[in-house]
């Protein structure tokens, strides 16, 4: 399901994280497409301090889920992606503007995503046999939603307002 005419803001504020995901496979066509996105993502320096590990081995996977804090994210998606980073610096937000722009293109798709964090980052370094320096900055679930979204039928205020956002006043300071 491509939506090829959904806004920059329609993608924004209709994206949700999906936790639940149909057994649908997400086209090849598709992952190529997140991944592009990904690695157009801007970072210090130009110096591009990723590496984006797709787990295909059902094994290696079930592996990286244990060591999640959500593991049915990753046990019920059909793409998981863990983005490693190496080196000093925002090596952090490089590495989450990488991920935001494939969750974006993925959903600018029809594919949902969730990021799911890792209370031992060493172990699932060990696990994917990363290099010296390099550690997982996230895992990344995709499929498609168990539950069918349609972005384009709310505004992009309404999906503000459904998501119980605050509002822009509550949460900037100016000085």
């Amino acid at each position: 399901m491509t939506n090829e005419h959904m806004s920059l803001f329609e993608a924004i504020y209709s994206q949700r994280a999906i936790r639940h995901f149909s057994a649908q496979p997400v086209s090849d066509e598709a992952v190529e497409t997140m991944l592009n996105a990904a690695i157009r993502a801007p970072s210090a320096g130009n110096r591009q301090p990723w590496r984006f590990v797709v787990l295909e081995d059902p094994d290696l996977r079930e592996r990286v889920a244990e060591g999640v804090f959500e593991p049915t994210n990753v046990r019920g998606a059909e793409l998981v992606v863990v983005i490693a980073v190496r080196g000093k610096g925002p090596v952090s937000f490089d590495s989450g503007r990488a991920a935001q722009n494939m969750m974006l293109a993925a959903w600018n798709d029809g594919v949902g995503s969730c990021p799911n964090g890792m209370p031992d980052r060493q172990r699932i370094a060990e696990l994917l046999g990363l290099e010296e320096g390099e550690e997982p900055a996230i895992v990344l679930s995709f499929g498609y939603p168990a539950r069918p979204r349609r972005p384009e039928q709310r505004s992009p205020d309404d999906w503000s307002r459904r998501a119980r956002r605050k509002r822009l006043a509550e949460l900037v300071d100016r000085r």
